[in-house]
């Protein structure tokens, strides 16, 4: 059947979606935080993962800083 494909004629195209791509890795966040987005999930109907996603984008699109003090 792979014969019958001719890869040439098969006009690649870019991928649209290829900025909204998302990467796997593995981040140490304290556990009362993992509860707070937890509790958030189930209220909202939004996996928590997601929610941490979506916090965290829009601090990007918002250019959020970081201000705290150290006591």
């Amino acid at each position: 059947m792979r014969d019958n494909y001719d890869i040439a004629k098969l006009n690649p195209r870019p991928n649209p979606y290829v900025k909204r791509l998302k990467k796997t890795i593995t981040i140490n966040i304290e556990t009362s935080v993992i509860d707070y987005f937890k509790s958030q999930a189930e209220s909202t109907g939004i996996p928590y993962q997601t929610l941490i996603n979506l916090y965290l984008s829009d601090c990007v699109q918002n250019h959020r800083k970081l201000n705290m003090t150290w006591s």
